[in-house]
């Protein structure tokens, strides 16, 4: 496949936003990448990760953290940490970890999922209390409860801190352990304009993605107490994560964490211009959510064309916007995305709805 950008840029006059997992690494990551020292990191003697790995736990508030491949990786290690084969795991019908990791809870864990409905991005305690079977000889126990800040599929929906804290004290109440599906959750706090250790601070374990608005090139952060980081590490192990000069991937993820986090408030202000924009084509919807962040839901049914051939279209005229379903397309803004971006992307559809 032809490389569509040049120097971090799209070619081609190409606005992707599909994913902001398209975001290339600037030139302070490449240059961080390049002379970062390096060890055998399965050994534990890689510096660049150790450094990482101690910054990503200070920015979230935990003891400790360990560098992984991907998001999904994370999450696959944090139910795999917390769980034995058989146990019932509390989730969203609508979260990454069900819908879109390969069945992973069910092949890798031996775990059953009791799904419960978080169309509003939010699990609330009255749901796990509901989805709680008791403990009669019949019943696998629940041992997890697992949330998704931001929520991807519901538009970037954000969990406030009281949110959390409540439902903290419900899981914990009953025994049972609370992890964070963090990818987005730097874009949960800056929509917030609160400290992401307030997102984080009442979960046991939190993941959260370096690859994506921080623009590193690979990687994400699974963090907790020491114990829970001392086993995830052998799980790591377990699904091949255990790399060794991996450093040289790390130093993207020190600069990501120490220059990219502020930033992500111009992404939310772009998605709020784009929404404005699209809100004035006729036929074209666009999701409402509590907070806005970098991922808009588009419903253009009323357009008359499906979500495929709206997408077919948009790229015939340079724009990569994925169909989320058949009525509904998912836009994602990232550091790639300027405004004159924005303004061409209205443009466009107000030129295909007119068509």
């Amino acid at each position: 496949m032809k490389d569509y950008y040049i120097n971090g840029k799209p070619a081609d006059g190409i606005i992707d936003m599909r994913s902001d997992t398209v975001t290339q690494p600037t030139q302070k990551m490449r240059e961080a990448m390049a002379n970062a020292p390096v060890g055998d990191d399965v050994y534990q003697e890689d510096p660049t990760v150790k450094r990482l790995e101690e910054l990503a736990a200070a920015k979230v508030g935990k003891e400790s953290a360990l560098f992984v491949v991907s998001g999904t990786q994370g999450n696959t290690i944090a139910y795999l940490t917390h769980t034995q084969p058989g146990d019932e795991v509390i989730l969203g019908l609508n979260s990454h970890i069900f819908g879109y990791e390969v069945g992973g809870l069910a092949r890798l864990g031996g775990l059953m999922a009791r799904t419960v409905d978080d169309s509003e991005g939010t699990i609330r305690p009255e749901q796990v209390i509901a989805a709680l079977r008791g403990t009669d000889l019949h019943f696998a126990p629940a041992t997890l409860v697992c949330i998704e800040n931001t929520h991807n599929m519901s538009g970037g929906r954000v969990m406030e801190p009281g949110e959390i804290k409540a439902l903290a004290d419900t899981v914990h109440q009953r025994g049972m352990k609370l992890h964070m599906d963090g990818a987005r959750v730097f874009n949960a706090a800056a929509a917030l304009g609160v400290p992401v250790t307030e997102l984080t601070e009442p979960v046991d374990s939190v993941m959260f993605c370096l690859s994506k608005g921080l623009s590193a090139p690979i990687g994400s952060i699974l963090a907790g107490s020491k114990e829970f980081i001392d086993r995830a590490r052998k799980f790591r192990k377990l699904l091949g994560g255990g790399t060794r000069q991996v450093g040289v991937i790390a130093a993207a993820g020190i600069v990501a964490l120490e220059e990219m986090v502020d930033r992500l408030a111009e992404d939310h202000q772009r998605a709020q211009r784009l929404a404005d924009g699209l809100s004035q084509v006729p036929g074209v919807k666009v999701a409402e959510t509590n907070y806005r962040t970098n991922i808009l839901l588009v419903d253009v049914e009323g357009t008359g064309l499906s979500a495929p051939e709206f997408s077919k279209r948009l790229k015939e005229n340079g724009i990569w916007i994925n169909p989320k379903s058949a009525t509904t397309l998912r836009a994602v803004l990232h550091r790639h995305i300027e405004d004159s971006d924005v303004d061409r992307v209205t443009e466009v559809f107000h030129e295909i709805a007119a068509g």
